[in-house]
């Protein structure tokens, strides 16, 4: 019986340290190039997600935000060079708020190249968030191993700085917290949103790009097109009614 009761006790703790694992950092392939994901903060006692992503190219990794948690850091370098036998040569921040820039400071110290808009970094200093190292001021076109992605400013929206980045070659659209998932009920977290410009800036986004494959989001599930962009227009139109 003694047996018994501590073969289930270990079960048990297996188990929940697995899933407890588990919940701090998860990774999901879009293909064999891009893979998005996500790491967790408490938010009213339950566990929040928040995504990301990451580009492999010849020359290393190129990371889309970075982790919220700050104990997931160090681990994601851990688990991107375990999968990928690469390390992160590089990350850029998507808007100021510490759900995509908590590890820019963190990655910098590992000798990772860090960037953010000119904007973004101003906001992050007024709003002592992290730094990144370098900044650049207009819509930028990266090419890092042969692997080409490009930063968009659309307009205001989620914050007066939220930019998305596009990967022309596999029509990625990486939308950060500009865009909802489908899943939201509600714009969520608007402190530093402007909702009258984020219906333009949106179209904008739209008329810029042709249908994306997928459509990455800040939080939650992403999907395929343009749905979280309708979607968005969809929970803008409903927060004007309310």
């Amino acid at each position: 019986m003694k047996k018994l009761i501590s073969l289930t006790l270990i079960i048990f703790l297996f188990t929940f340290l697995t899933g407890a694992q588990n919940t701090k950092l998860k990774f999901e392939k879009i293909n064999d190039n891009i893979y998005l994901y996500t790491t967790y903060q408490l938010f009213s006692g339950k566990p929040f997600p928040s995504n990301s992503a990451y580009i492999v190219t010849d020359d290393g990794v190129v990371l889309f935000d970075t982790p919220w948690d700050e104990t997931q850091f160090q681990p994601l370098l851990d688990s991107i060079e375990k999968k990928h036998n690469k390390k992160v040569v590089m990350c850029i921040s998507t808007h100021f708020h510490d759900d995509k820039t908590a590890g820019l400071e963190y990655y910098a110290g590992k000798g990772i190249a860090t960037y953010t808009s000119k904007y973004t970094k101003e906001l992050s200093v007024k709003n002592r968030n992290k730094l990144a190292q370098h900044t650049f001021e207009k819509d930028t076109l990266f090419n890092v191993g042969g692997q080409r992605f490009e930063t968009y400013y659309p307009g205001e929206g989620h914050s007066h700085d939220n930019i998305v980045i596009w990967l022309g070659k596999y029509k990625f659209l990486y939308g950060g917290c500009f865009l909802k998932s489908v899943e939201n009920n509600d714009l969520g977290y608007l402190k530093d949103a402007d909702t009258a410009e984020w219906k333009k800036s949106l179209k904008k986004l739209m008329e810029k790009y042709p249908e994306p494959v997928y459509t990455e989001v800040g939080h939650f599930k992403g999907s395929k097109g343009w749905k979280p962009v309708k979607h968005t227009l969809k929970l803008l139109k409903k927060n004007k009614k309310a």
